[in-house]
């Protein structure tokens, strides 16, 4: 044990036991393991080479972790009808905001890009209306894409998080097989039947163009998704606002404008209030809405006829295309518009239950939208000629109850827009988690809930681009077309990983998941084309804004990955340590030393530049990595992977924090130490155990013991068993300088959470060393590494690292401030690499 460089992980409350089943999951070992692991003790080795024969396809870096499967996810609580109430309340408010303002001005963007000539036109269209609606929104989204949520994350950072936990597909190479050890990992390993899953999942392993393009596709749909969040709160409240021209002679167009960007200015100062707050309260709202949706359609139909009924019948679309192919090709743009909101509604799926969605859908808010959509067209066939086809909507409202449904638009406006806003921030959250997105002030608005947030930088960043986009075209149409083709790059991209998932994790049959891909994804590039035709008239926004997204992210993670490996290349190696000694060649000063690094193995080159600045070093240095694995969250008893580095009178650890990226960061330092500092003890209490474990075994192999030793054997059980071990077996795991391994021989009895006297003394001494060096006090060392281009680096290489990445690095949040780590406790030194 004194001799090991890096010596075993424990996670969490875990225990090994002889009757693990460790066979119960395979999983693919890390590309190579860390050199330092070849200076393994023999007591280590053994105990390594014993878990290995039992699960060979374990990494040796995992073994000396005693990492196991995790324990079984807790059920979710029973709900009550009060709570059932609320979250239906919620859901309507936060999911459905979206696409429940489709018919504000889905006819308006449709009629305004071809007239309306013919009873024809308007059951054509409606047609389209109705299968966009039923094929796209509900078939697609609510009945499959749903499902492929992240634990009740979605999006497309969930989608693409599911697949690298289930494929090695992530170009960063900090992927440890102890992630796949979580227990919320919920890892479905392809079974060895079905080759199709095997064979796509080698497929995107060993592709690098495939991994390349897998991220090209999440960061193009993510900056479409930030897209959104602003195309979509400019789009639904001018549409809302517009009402007020209908019924007042007086406003006119530049009005709407101006009382558009009052309301946009008041909806971004709310935001910072969160979902949990005000969804509750707009819930009502919405369902309101709703109701007078369906209520006006419903009196539309039977004012002016039952006619529209026949637009069910899908041959309608087929005579709306013959009879004019450019119009009712130019016309699917709009038509989308009814869908919009779909996206939006899977990325803030939160903590609503799949189920509930579903039913909210197929029971209020699918029969509403047909209700609403029905009732215009009703309107239209009688005065097709004389509509207004910026005010469709409007028009078709009974004047009794014009102005109290105007009001509850403009309610229903606000409320689509937070929902695009918060799944906004939800994405940004994701992507920063995951390495795609400069780091940024985040500030969770729910106690209990973990997935509801704020951005205040996005926020207002929205909002500037919202208000100037109103100001300066000022007209819907302009602004609907930047719509669709943002919302249809993402529909597009989220078909693909879909797909991949089908045959990845669901596996799905394979006539399925072909239907799937080619049905939806053929519907969506059908109506891309006829967006793309947009292109002069508006939709050109959204491209450029997304285009100056995509850059942000696309450069961010490749300075990201490119940190990295440049780290892992210039680790300090292990013959090094050792040639300086346990002293490091400089003078260790009592205290404890948190040095926060972004390896998950090695010494970082950066502790180097400590032992060369600083006159001392701390008696005790754990080696800290923030990492963030692709699940949602980690539970806490999970958090913490701790690691020996160098022999133990080194005293120097290594802790990997794993968060998921829906995981709130804990910004009372005090707290985090706390936690650190606990399972460092959990740690050295649990390796001792192991090593009495693992020394008694191999007294048994050998027939060493004598018949007395033998009725001392040592039984360890994780329910608490009395056990009994004589002492001479523990002399082989003290380190050089103790001074107990020659003492006479006794026995001792007590419960799994005792240790034998000697060993007690042990590690009695190591903990009262730590707890020493704890009260001379904990300091954080902060590396700031960063990198530059070398001079023989082609010209867009160096500006893409001096000046792009350097820019980003300079203006995002500081680590210190993600930390939260107080300013007297903190020493930061600085490095630059040459790459």
């Amino acid at each position: 044990m004194g001799s090991s460089m890096e010596s075993r992980w424990v996670a969490g409350d875990f225990e090994i036991s002889d009757d693990e089943d460790f066979g119960r999951r395979s999983f693919e070992s890390v590309d190579e393991i860390d050199d330092d692991d070849d200076n393994e003790n023999n007591n280590g080795g053994r105990l390594k080479q014993r878990l290995i024969r039992t699960s060979p396809k374990y990494d040796a870096f995992d073994v000396d972790a005693l990492v196991v499967p995790g324990v079984q996810r807790n059920d979710s609580e029973e709900m009550t009808l009060s709570m059932n109430l609320t979250l239906t309340l919620q859901t309507l408010g936060v999911v459905f905001g979206g696409v429940g303002i489709g018919p504000l001005y889905t006819f308006n963007v449709m009629f305004n890009r071809s007239s309306i000539d013919s009873h024809g036109d308007v059951l054509g269209a409606l047609s389209l209306v109705i299968y966009t609606l039923i094929l796209i929104t509900f078939v697609k989204y609510v009945l499959v894409v749903l499902w492929a949520n992240d634990d009740g994350e979605g999006g497309t950072f969930s989608l693409y998080s599911l697949i690298c936990r289930n494929a090695k597909v992530s170009l960063l190479p900090n992927q440890l097989p102890s992630d796949a050890h979580i227990s919320i990992f919920g890892l479905k390993v392809p079974s060895p039947e079905l080759e199709r899953s095997i064979k796509t999942k080698q497929f995107l392993e060993k592709s690098s163009i495939i991994k390349k393009l897998l991220l090209f596709m999440v960061l193009i749909g993510t900056s479409m998704m930030i897209a959104l969040g602003v195309v979509t709160p400019a789009m639904s409240v001018m549409t809302a606002v517009s009402g007020l021209r209908v019924g007042i002679d007086s406003v006119n167009q530049d009005k709407v404008v101006l009382i558009s960007v009052a309301f946009l200015i008041v909806l971004f100062s709310v935001q910072r209030f969160g979902n949990s707050k005000v969804g509750l309260a707009v819930g009502p709202a919405l369902l309101l809405w709703f109701c007078s949706l369906g209520g006006i359609g419903f009196y539309n139909v039977f004012k002016y006829g039952t006619m529209v009924f026949k637009a069910f019948n899908p041959l309608y679309i087929i005579f709306y295309f013959k009879k004019d192919s450019f119009k009712a090709w130019t016309s699917l743009g709009g038509c989308l518009l009814c869908a919009t909101g779909s996206e939006a509604m899977f990325s803030d799926l939160c903590y609503f239950p799949v189920g509930s969605i579903q039913l909210t859908f197929m029971f209020l808010v699918l029969p509403c939208l047909l209700l609403g959509y029905l009732g215009q067209a009703a309107y239209l066939l009688e005065n097709y000629a004389n509509a207004d086809a910026d005010q469709i909507f409007y028009s078709s409202i009974p004047k009794d109850v014009f102005w109290p449904v105007v009001i509850i638009a403009n309610i229903a406006a606000l409320i689509a827009s937070r929902t695009m806003i918060s799944a906004t921030f939800s994405c940004i959250k994701q992507s920063t988690a995951l390495g795609c997105f400069p780091r940024l002030k985040i500030i969770h608005t729910s106690r209990r809930l973990m997935g509801q947030i704020y951005i205040p930088v996005i926020n207002w960043f929205l909002l500037v681009f919202c208000v100037a986009l109103v100001a300066i075209f000022g007209n819907t149409l302009v602004i609907g077309n930047a719509y669709v083709i943002a919302e249809l790059g993402i529909m597009m991209i989220t078909t693909i990983l879909v797909t991949i998932i089908m045959l990845l994790i669901w596996q799905n049959n394979i006539v399925f998941v072909l239907m799937y891909l080619f049905s939806f994804l053929g519907l969506e590039l059908f109506f891309f084309s006829s967006a793309l035709g947009s292109v002069g008239d508006g939709s050109w926004v959204s491209l450029v804004f997304a285009t100056f997204l995509f850059l942000i992210m696309y450069i961010w993670n490749y300075g990201i990955k490119l940190k990295y490996e440049t780290e892992v290349k210039q680790k300090l190696s292990m013959d090094l340590m050792m040639k300086l000694g346990c002293n490091l060649g400089t003078v260790r000063a009592p205290g404890v030393g948190i040095l926060y690094n972004e390896l998950v193995k090695g010494v970082p080159a950066i502790f180097g530049q400590f032992l060369t600045i600083l006159p001392a070093i701390h008696s005790m240095i754990i080696f800290v990595c923030i990492k963030h694995v692709p699940v949602p969250f980690v539970p806490q008893n999970e958090r913490f992977l701790f690691m020996r580095v160098c022999p133990k009178n080194y005293h120097m650890f290594r802790c990997i924090a794993r968060y998921g990226y829906k995981d709130a960061r804990d910004q009372n330092h005090q707290a985090f130490q706390q936690l650190l500092m606990e399972s460092l003890e959990k740690f050295i209490r649990r390796e001792a155990q192991e090593i009495l474990l693992e020394t008694d075994e191999e007294g048994d192999n050998d027939n060493r013991e004598t018949e007395a030793e033998t009725r001392s054997r040592i039984l360890i059980s994780p329910n608490g068993n009395l056990y009994s071990l004589s002492v001479p077996l523990l002399s082989s795991f003290y380190t050089h300088d103790s001074k107990l391994s020659s003492a006479p021989s006794t026995s001792f009895q007590g419960t799994s959470n005792d240790l034998p006297l000697l060993a007690q003394d042990d590690l009695e001494r190591e903990l009262f060393f730590i707890k020493k060096a704890k009260e001379a006090g904990i300091v954080y060392l902060i590396g700031h590494g960063d990198i530059r281009a070398k001079k023989e680096s082609w010209f867009i290489k160096k500006l893409v690292i001096n000046y792009l990445y350097a820019f980003l690095r300079r203006n995002c949040r500081k680590g210190t401030a993600t930390l939260n780590v107080p300013h007297n406790n903190l020493i930061q030194v600085g490095m630059q690499h040459m790459v």
